[in-house]
Parts: structure tokens; sequence; C-alpha cells
């Protein structure tokens, strides 16, 4: 069991939160790398279908400890502090790469880092009381950190990405939802149920068929059409040779519900 972070188990879904109710429950130096490491190893765990990235206490996350993270920065060298710059990098990575759908449910606070691992998950459930900020310039950073500038425009479009990453200011859960950011808006109360179902729902599904939707949802980024096209025909067919495409087929032509096991 993690160290820095909480994990339970809801069946094959994985329910992570951080948990430090007195400071919104903030990122430090240790919670940063064992996720980044958490994340990295999962894409070998079979027993994980999917995971709800959640909120405690009534917020999600307050980005970066001022004082456990911060304050230590203002000390270091150039070669330290891109070390830990590389280091919160690769959690985004770690998250893209992990083979398995990854959905934030985000109540109360959900600001710096915090905005961004609910960006770099694949969908966001998230509740009136939302609060979400990419503040880097509040504190005199740029708005591109962690991989902001090249995913949040993909999201919600150029103009309002900018507007965010250039003022820091926080995006209401009502425009949050309209822009595309979170997929819809539930009671505070019913947020981790419904984001555990959601998850549950998706790993019930064919699990390497969802672990190749993940991989081409990244890498047709930086494809042409004509590549994306290609790439999706030679994903397909990989599909095409898993025992899940079988299960299907013969449930189908039974009539039956298809079970998926992952394979």
């Amino acid at each position: 069991m993690p160290e820095h972070f909480n994990l339970t188990r809801r069946g094959d879904v994985a329910l992570v939160t951080l948990s430090n109710p007195s400071r919104r429950n903030p990122l430090t130096f240790e919670s940063y790398a064992e996720l980044r490491d958490w994340f990295r190893a999962l894409r070998d765990d079979d027993e994980t279908g999917a995971v709800v990235f959640g909120s405690a206490s009534g917020n999600f996350c307050s980005g970066g400890d001022v004082h456990d993270i911060i304050g230590p920065l203002v000390a270091m060298d150039m070669k330290d502090l891109l070390k830990f710059t590389r280091m919160t990098g690769d959690l985004v990575k770690a998250m893209l790469g992990c083979g398995k759908p990854v959905i934030a449910a985000v109540d109360g606070v959900c600001v710096g880092a915090g905005a961004i691992i609910a960006m770099a998950s694949d969908l966001r459930l998230g509740t009136a009381e939302a609060k979400t900020a990419f503040l880097f310039t509040r504190v005199g950073l740029a708005g591109c950190d962690m991989g902001a500038c090249a995913m949040l425009p993909r999201i919600i479009g150029q103009g309002r990405a900018a507007e965010l990453l250039y003022t820091g200011r926080t995006m209401r859960a009502e425009e949050g939802e309209a822009w595309g950011f979170f997929n819809r808006l539930v009671a505070p109360e019913n947020l981790e149920a419904e984001a555990v179902t959601l998850a549950q729902r998706i790993a019930d599904g064919p699990g390497f068929a969802h672990m190749m939707t993940k991989t081409m949802l990244q890498q047709e980024w930086s494809m042409t059409v004509d590549q994306a096209i290609e790439a999706e025909a030679q994903a397909q067919a990989i599909c095409m040779q898993t025992a899940d495409f079988r299960r299907a087929y013969e449930a189908f032509v039974a009539r039956e519900k298809p079970v998926f096991e992952g394979d």
C-alpha cells in the first residue's frame, strides 16, 4: 500500500485520493514520486480495470504544498529545479501511459498541479462546488506546466485555455461543464459513487481494447489524418486477435451479454 496517498479498491476499480484536509489535499515531493511510480506500475497490473482519482474532505487537490514544496524550490539551483519539474511531468506521462482509463472526481479546490491531474485524466466528473485554476502565473511561473499548453487547448479550446493559463483565474464548475472540461456535474454526495459506477462500467469492458483506445487517443495528437487512419487500422487488427473479440461474437450469436476478461 502507498505511504503518501490513499488507495482503496471497489472491485477492479482503484480509488486514489490525497488526504490532508487542513491544507486541502496538497501534493508533496513524496506523493508526486509515489503517484508517478504507482501509475507506471499500473500498465502491468491486470487486476485493475480503471482508476478514479477522487476528492477527500470536500476538496480534490490544492497543488504543490507551499511549505513542503514551494519553499524548498526557492533555495534550489537550476539542476535540482529541472529534476523536480521533470518529475512532475513524469507523473502526467505515467497517467497517460498507464493503459487504464482514469476518471477524475472533482469537488472543491482543484488548482495548480491538482488541476493538471484532472486535466490528464481521461474523463472528469465535477460538482457545483468545483473550483479549477491553473494558477501558475499567480506565483510568478509560466502557464506551461506539466503539459498544460499542449493538453488544455485540446480539451476546452485555444482561447479559453489561454485565458486560464495567462490569468490563473478560477474556472467555475458551470464553465467547466459548458467548455467540455467536465463531462458532467453531479451532486457532491453522489460524486464518488457516480465516478466509481462509471469506472466500473468501463472496467467491465474489453481491457486490452481500452488500453489501445487510450494509446491511440494520445498518439494521434501528433499524426496526420492519414497516419491516424492507418494507425487505427493496425490497432483494430490487433484487437481482432483478442479473446474478448471472440467472446463478444459468441455472445452475440447466443443472444447473451458478453463477459470480457481483458485478454
